[in-house]
This record gives C-alpha cells, structure tokens and sequence, in this order.
C-alpha cells in the first residue's frame, strides 16, 4: 500500500509539473512573442495576419522579430482574411490594411528608437510588438 501512495504521488508530481507547459488560450496564440532576430537594415520584413487569429513580423526565413536597428525597411504585408486588419505603430510609423480586404501591401517604414505594435483594429487581442533599441 505504501509503495502505491509513493508511485501515485511521484505521478502526480510529474503530472504538475507538465501542466504549465501544456494547452493555452487564443489569447496566447494571437500575441506574437516570437526569439531575438535582427534583420538587417534595409531588408525586407514579411508581415501576416490571418486567416485564423494571428499576426505576425518576421525575418524572410520566418523567424519572429523581437528587435530591429533603426534604419529603413520594407514591410510587405499578407492579409489573408477580410475580417482583420493589420495596424503598425510605433515612433514615426502608422501604417495599416483595410478590414474587410485581403491581399498583399508594401509599406515602405523608417523605424526609430522606441516601441512598435502591430495589432488588428477588430480584434485588439491579436497583436504583437517589436523594440528599436537607441
């Protein structure tokens, strides 16, 4: 009986231990919170939202943007769903899609020190940031 407590709590420990890593909201799946990837200056930045609820800046091999240096860039945004928009914000910036379109755009950006976001006007929970370090 012991040793069946002892196995049944070693289970369960484990068991907690795994559940803080496992599931998550739509919430978590519309932030983009994405590694540290810096592309360089100049290159081009591939923006998405949809068609679930999703929104995101990445580097050309896909990998989520984090930080940027200061400079001129070239955003080319996929939307992909009518009932979203894609909105950057940030110093110097505010650049956006139009809810109810779906296509690609090219934005051309001058990013400065200071905070971006991107987020859809509609549905405010699908959003994401990126920093400009100075």
């Amino acid at each position: 009986m012991i040793g069946t407590r002892f196995v049944l709590v070693a289970v369960l420990a484990v068991a907690a231990l795994a559940l803080p890593g496992c599931g998550g909201g739509d919430d978590e799946a519309a932030t983009d919170t994405g590694p540290t990837t810096t592309p360089a200056v100049g290159s081009t930045l591939p923006g998405r939202v949809g068609p679930g609820f999703e929104i995101t800046v990445s580097t050309q091999d896909g990998q989520s943007i984090s930080t940027l240096d200061p400079g001129s860039y070239t955003l080319e945004v996929d939307d992909m769903a009518s009932s979203h928009n894609f909105h950057l914000t940030g110093p110097g910036v505010d650049e956006r899609t139009d809810v109810g379109g779906e296509g690609t755009e090219t934005f051309q950006i001058e990013v400065q020190p200071g905070s971006y976001s991107f987020i859809c006007d509609v549905h405010p929970s699908i959003n994401g940031s990126f920093e400009v370090p100075g």
